[in-house]
């Protein structure tokens, strides 16, 4: 990856400082860094946020870092019941060492803390399990066998991206230019995560986004006929070599793109140019660690390895009780497998059935990085959650 001139400051020097230092306590993988971080943030006198949900005659409570509110606890709200307006929440605050103490936490159907990998490892197992925050999506690139990343992509995958590129004129390269960076911030990332999330949008700065990732980055444009459509703004690592995928985005967020199989060419066109460019390991970053979330199922197709984490999220986790054995609870479970820990530390795929509900072993866990499938059976599991009421019979 030959060298190119750095774009200049936007921002006075003790704010870049404050933005990079902002940026790093986010995102930094420095071992000792994540581990303060983590240290800090799981300490027993912080307060946290406790949400009780209650969706689609499910509830569901979360408890613990802020971070599992958006990440996690908006996700089984959304999988209970699309309609968030018709989601009931009911909020308070606890301590860390609270976390500690299932009773103190909200009671509901399924109770969720999110804390640090020791702290979750240590609360009881009763029909729970430890489950990471978040995964990642890695390549790793070998630099004698250019074409193996793309070998690696699912054949559906990559006989749609052929087919795409017959019925269109692409093209791809780098910017360095600020009017550019302006210009994908503003038409391409905003609206395709307004886009995609609404008001639930989780965006970056944009002072940030250039002062910590366009200025010592990488951006890619997508284009077709002269028209920039797509692209993507990157962090590089040069010590490990080490591209992320952090900011993406369609031309105005159009649905146009998607349809024509713009948005799925840039990972394409990003991995191609990795495996050309000496890049070791090109991150798309990562989601909520339930197999039927769709973007797990998208990242999950360009023939990544699932990683915990590099950054602080590595060393948190999910602990996730079942507590009352309900029909809807059953259900939710079925629908939605994930990934758990296991005792020695590996990620594996558990899939919930009974008598009356199938593994939905179609959200498939076949990936590098899952090194186990394992298909639990509900009445086993839930032996030691209250049944319903006489009046709510199991189905």
């Amino acid at each position: 990856m030959t060298p190119a001139a750095v774009p200049p400051p936007r921002s006075p020097l003790h704010q870049r400082l404050r933005m990079r230092t902002g940026y790093h306590w986010r995102n930094s993988g420095n071992p000792v860094l994540t581990h303060a971080r983590t240290v800090w943030d799981t300490r027993d006198r912080a307060g946290f946020p406790a949400v009780r949900s209650e969706a689609g005659g499910l509830s569901v409570s979360y408890a613990g870092l802020a971070e599992g509110l958006a990440y996690t606890l908006e996700f089984t709200e959304l999988r209970r019941d699309a309609d968030l307006h018709r989601t009931e929440r009911r909020t308070g605050r606890l301590s860390g060492a609270d976390l500690a103490v299932p009773g103190r936490l909200p009671d509901a159907d399924i109770v969720m803390v999110g804390t640090s990998a020791a702290r979750a490892r240590a609360l009881p197992r009763v029909s729970s399990l430890v489950v990471p925050m978040r995964v990642h999506f890695v390549i790793d690139f070998d630099p004698d066998d250019p074409d193996r990343a793309r070998r690696l992509i699912s054949k559906r995958e990559r006989w749609q991206f052929r087919r795409d590129l017959r019925e269109h004129t692409w093209t791809w390269g780098l910017d360095r230019d600020p009017a550019a960076f302006d210009r994908f911030y503003d038409r391409f990332y905003r609206p395709t995560m307004f886009q995609r999330h609404g008001s639930r949008e989780r965006t970056e700065s944009k002072e940030v986004s250039y002062e910590c990732l366009f200025r010592g980055g990488r951006m890619f444009f997508l284009a077709e006929d002269g028209v920039r459509i797509g692209g993507a703004l990157c962090h590089w690592d040069r010590a490990s070599r080490t591209l992320t995928l952090r900011l993406l985005g369609v031309l105005d967020g159009a649905q146009e793109h998607y349809d024509s199989g713009a948005f799925k060419a840039v990972y394409h066109f990003l991995i191609d140019w990795c495996a050309r460019h000496d890049v070791r390991r090109l991150d798309f970053q990562g989601t909520e660690p339930f197999l039927s979330k769709g973007t797990y199922q998208w990242k999950r197709r360009f023939g990544t390895t699932v990683i915990l984490p590099p950054n602080h999220f590595g060393d948190k986790r999910l602990w996730f009780q079942v507590r009352h054995d309900t029909p809807q609870v059953r259900d939710f479970l079925v629908a939605n497998p994930l990934l758990a820990e296991r005792p020695d530390g590996a990620l594996e795929a558990v899939y919930f059935h009974d008598d009356r509900r199938a593994p939905r072993l179609d959200y498939s866990a076949r990936s590098p990085g899952v090194a186990a499938v394992r298909e639990v059976d509900l009445d086993t599991f839930l032996a030691g959650a209250p049944r319903p009421s006489p009046g709510r019979a199991l189905s």
